[in-house]
Order: C-alpha cells, then structure tokens, then sequence
C-alpha cells in the first residue's frame, strides 16, 4: 500500500494528472468538430503542461532551496526535465506556425510565474483577482483555439460559442482550488471565495456552469454529446455544491481534475 501511494502522490505533485486533464480537453475539441488525432501536437501539449506547472509550482522552491530538496522534489525535478526533453522532441515535429499559436499563452505562463519587474518582485498571479482568468484563458486557448487553428478551420460562431463553453468550464473546475485554499492565500490575491464567500461561489459556479449547458445544446446537435456533457455537468456540480475550505488532501486536485478525463473517455467510448 506504501508503494501504491507513492506512486499516485507522485502522480499528483508532478503535475501529470492536470496534464493529462489538458491533453483530455483538446482530445475532446478533435470530437467536436471531427478533426483527426494530431500525435504530435496533443504530446506536445501534455508534456508541456507539466513542464510548466512544475515551473510554476517547484521553481522559486528549487531556487530558494536547492540543497535541502527533499527526495520526492528532486525526482520531480528529474522527471520535469525528462518531460522538458519530450516537450522539445515534439516541438520538432511541429511547423513553425504552429508555434506561434503558443507564444501568447506561454507567455501568460511565464508571465505568472515569474515577476514582472524585479523591483516590484510581482507576478500576475500575485494581482487581484487575475489568477483564475488567466488560467482559464490559456487551459481554454491551448485546448480549443490551438487544436482548430493548427487544422485551418476557419473562425466561426461555433468555436466561439465552444471557447466560451470551456472558458466557463475551466473556470468553475478551478472554484473548489480556489475554496481549499481560503485557509493559505493571503487576502491581496482577492479570489473568488475571499470577494464573495464560500456560499455565493457556489452560486456563481452553478450559474456559468448553468450557460455551459445552454452552449452545449447550441453547439452540437450529437444526442450522445449531450448526454455525455450532462453527466460531467451534474459531476461538477455535485463536486462543487460539496467542496469545503476543510476537503480531503486530493478532493480537487484528483476528483475534480478527473472531469475532463471522465469526459474524453466517455467520448471514446460512445465513438
């Protein structure tokens, strides 16, 4: 059981469970407007997530701390630059257009990481209110935009309408994190739960979950598409209507992270 629970810790904390959420998303945008699995570009995206929330969450630590990094971080570190080398022999693959799509988004990545001005030491994850629009808009852009464009399909009210649906899909996926951590993020950050309470973000959250739902009948005239967005809409719901400043240790970072992987399997599945 040690070793079980090693293993799935390390799974969580090196970032390839949210990687695995992202690739799940754009492999659910290929379904919804019936474009071919593109290898390189969904290997590119999944290793490069971990790279980045790895940068993200363990590089000021590595940084301050690089001599007394527990065992677990150091095999991260290992593993996160094992997924950097993958996320560059795939960027190979890519044409260089392709790039460009990604250069907005790694920015804000970066952008949110690292400070903006030395002198000021801030980031944009340090700027009210900004942390969940942000990772909204790049986990929405990466996965919806990105997939479409890279494919030529041409801008229209349906990729719209689905960058909307994902956007508020990816926003409430966010608001249990955002609940959990009342107890750790200073007051400045200004989340959600700190500007409006536990309770009314809750209501929030049902509310934009409410007009994913209202896109999903707009968008896809697939019955089993439907069916299949009720049963992750009715899971998020549920999710969110239970999550608590208190959770358990990997309530949101498992369970509700699952959501987008529960959604492309099933989409498999019903193929």
């Amino acid at each position: 059981m040690k070793v079980l629970r090693a293993i799935f810790e390390f799974y969580i904390n090196s970032s390839i469970h949210v990687a695995l959420a992202v690739y799940a998303l754009v492999r659910v945008t290929e379904f919804y407007f019936d474009v071919a699995y593109n290898e390189s570009l969904c290997y590119f995206i999944f290793y490069g997530t971990i790279t980045g929330y790895n940068f993200v969450k363990y590089a000021g630590v590595a940084g301050l701390h690089h001599l007394s990094l527990t065992k677990n971080l150091r095999l991260i570190q290992l593993f996160s630059l094992v997924a950097f080398a993958l996320m560059v022999w795939y960027v190979l693959k890519l044409d260089l257009k392709t790039l460009y799509y990604f250069v907005p988004f790694g920015l804000l990545t970066i952008l949110y990481a690292v400070p903006l001005f030395k002198k000021f030491s801030v980031n944009l994850r340090a700027v009210a209110s900004l942390k969940i629009i942000i990772i909204s808009l790049v986990w929405s852009g990466v996965t919806c935009l990105i997939p479409i464009a890279v494919e030529g399909v041409d801008l229209d009210s349906k990729l719209v309408l689905i960058f909307i649906q994902r956007f508020l899909f990816v926003l409430v996926l966010t608001l249990p994190f955002d609940i959990r951590d009342l107890r750790f993020d200073k007051k400045q950050l200004q989340t959600i739960p700190q500007l409006i309470g536990v309770e009314r973000t809750k209501k929030l959250g049902f509310v934009l979950l409410g007009i994913t739902m209202v896109i999903e009948f707009l968008i896809t005239p697939n019955a089993k598409f439907k069916f299949v967005y009720l049963m992750i809409f009715l899971s998020l719901l549920f999710l969110l209507q239970r999550a608590k400043r208190k959770q358990p240790r990997y309530y949101a970072s498992f369970w509700v992270e699952s959501l987008p992987i529960f959604w492309w399997l099933s989409l498999e599945i019903i193929k």
